[in-house]
């Protein structure tokens, strides 16, 4: 593990902030940090408030939305809302079809399958709105590089509206509208909308027409906070704003087939992190194993007992992908070490029965055990498809971009990607992908980073920090759960390795002058012998609660120890 411990903001500005807020300096460096200099952006961050949503009409084509919408409603036109058969996708379809559903009753949802039709807008979604005299669609979370399907509909006599997250190219499909704030001509204030996000601004824009404002809108927020958690985008701005509230939504009175899913977990209260481990897997879950169209079946209904057998369903697709997952990532590490690749740059393995839904999170499986850029192949009609995943810091895009020579098709971003080649030229694409990562990656980024906010004495980690770090959250991407490093600690003589197979450590810690807190490491065991004897040490941590009894107190929950 390689720890990297983040710049210190300057003296003045952290001076000027604890000035202004009348908060610690460990406080103040946290803030300046993920950007908050002023009291004005303190009191935005502490005290998210949905008039901090920006007007919809900012972003562009968004008249040219509502207006079609609306002439589809008033003259009972067929209205396919379509989305993609992921977590953003599902839920931007249910919020979607949800809503408008509450306008007219003429509309339906359509979700490629995930193996016949592949990612985004399909010729056979197409077919299908027209044989079913559909005459708008709407897409949801792709389609802003669909060129030529949306021409093919447009020949059908079929309109299309677009409400996208990811980078157009150097053309847009020539649709009534494109809602996209990732769009160059596209002035919208906020960016890193994920689709679910941007199917809601378009919900928010249809009702502020009939003078309803975003308060009227709130109970759709549990979709927008899952999908949020789920896409990885950044938890900032407006993001914020709609995980907050979204979390409140999904924590007292969530949709049926939401309250369905986490009717099992023993937990009060969620965040983020529980619905990107717990709701998010399960929904993604439909459409790895089954159909798309499942978690959109669960996230539509409204009644809370048909809601329950349709969980208990996708819970068993979700039993199901954690066992293929597993075997394949077993499969896999064994195929490595029968090529003897441990000691390469990346890692590329293929079988043609591994189960595509299943590839990318084989993927990510494999670095936790080497940590370098990987592809994972199957076999899929008559060519192979990988899924990539990289390490941080390296971008894996570039780096297939450079090997395209023996790509049919590939797309995705820095730190995770989708492609397909012939099977001849499997082994030649395998050689090219290990040389340009060997060439273009710096050693450091294939070891594990641990970023460190700050360094700080055990004595400044009490009751009121925690209390004001639990106001950071929710956490996720650019608003990360703040890393700490405490130096000179010991362990008060009762560490022990814990656990079925003692693979966590649970250590109390002391340092001069200081109260001694306890410490729990999942996966640190190995650790043990670092802190015993009285032997002194340095730790990287989070801080968390441990709930024991009925009781609660504060714990440090390590991220590595040296």
């Amino acid at each position: 593990m390689r720890w990297t411990l983040k710049p210190i903001p300057e003296a003045k500005k952290t001076e000027a902030l604890q000035e202004a807020l009348q908060v610690d300096e460990v406080v103040a460096t946290l803030l300046l940090q993920r950007g908050i200099e002023t009291y004005e952006a303190a009191k935005t961050f502490f005290r998210p408030s949905l008039d901090d949503l920006h007007d919809p009409f900012l972003m562009k084509d968004m008249d040219k939305a509502v207006t079609r919408i609306e002439t589809a409603i008033a003259k009972g036109e067929n209205i396919l809302v379509y989305g993609d058969y992921d977590v953003d996708g599902t839920t931007s379809v249910a919020l979607m079809s949800s809503y408008l559903k509450t306008q007219t009753n003429n509309v339906a949802t359509y979700i490629p399958d995930r193996y016949d039709e592949g990612y985004g807008v399909s010729f056979q979604g197409i077919d299908f709105a027209d044989d079913n005299d559909f005459s708008l669609i709407i897409a949801l979370d792709c389609g802003v590089k669909a060129i030529e399907k949306v021409a093919y509909a447009e020949e059908k006599g079929i309109d299309f509206i677009i409400c996208d997250h990811h980078r157009p190219g150097k053309q847009l499909p020539k649709a009534v509208a494109v809602l996209d704030p990732k769009r160059d001509d596209c002035e919208y204030p906020y960016k890193e909308l994920c689709g679910c996000g941007v199917g809601f601004k378009l919900i928010q824009a249809l009702a502020s027409k009939q003078g309803k404002t975003v308060e009227d809108l709130v109970t759709y927020l549990d979709l927008v906070a899952t999908a949020i958690g789920a896409d990885i985008v950044p938890i900032t701005g407006e993001n914020r704003v709609l995980a907050y509230f979204g979390l409140q939504v999904i924590n007292a009175s969530p949709r049926p087939g939401i309250k369905a899913i986490i009717a099992e977990v023993k937990k009060e209260t969620l965040t983020i992190t529980d619905v990107v481990f717990i709701v998010a897997p399960r929904i993604n879950a439909a459409g790895r194993m089954k159909h798309g169209n499942h978690a959109v079946t669960l996230l539509t209904e409204t009644d809370f007992n048909t809601a329950v057998n349709y969980a208990v369903e996708i819970d068993a697709f979700n039993t199901d992908r954690r066992e293929t997952d597993k075997r394949i990532t077993e499969e896999a590490l064994e195929q490595i070490e029968t090529n003897n690749e441990q000691e390469g740059y990346t890692t590329v393995v293929y079988h043609e029965s591994w189960h595509k839904g299943v590839i990318g999170i084989v993927a990510s499986r494999l670095i936790e055990t080497y940590y370098r850029p990987t592809l994972v192949f199957t076999k899929s009609g008559d060519k192979l498809a990988a899924s990539a995943r990289s390490v941080s810091g390296f971008d894996v895009y570039n780096a297939l971009e450079a090997c395209s020579e023996y790509i049919e098709q590939f797309g995705g971003h820095k730190y995770a990607a989708g492609l397909t080649l012939k099977e001849e030229n499997y082994e030649a694409f395998k050689q090219a992908f290990e040389n340009v990562v060997s060439q273009t990656i710096d050693k450091a980024l294939l070891t594990p980073e641990i970023k460190i906010d700050l360094k700080v004495d055990l004595q400044q980690v009490n009751d009121k920090l925690w209390r004001i770090i639990k106001q950071f959250a929710p956490f996720g991407p650019q608003n990360m759960t703040p890393v700490f490093m405490t130096e000179n600690l010991k362990d008060t003589g009762f560490g022990k390795c814990v656990g079925e197979d003692k693979s966590h450590l649970r250590i109390t810690v002391t340092q001069p002058q200081a109260q001694s807190i306890v410490c729990i490491g999942f996966g640190l065991g190995d650790k043990e012998p670092l802190i015993s004897n009285g032997k002194k040490f340095k730790a990287v941590y989070s801080i968390d609660e441990n709930h024991w009894n009925g009781i609660t107190s504060l714990q440090l929950k390590l991220r590595d120890i040296k």
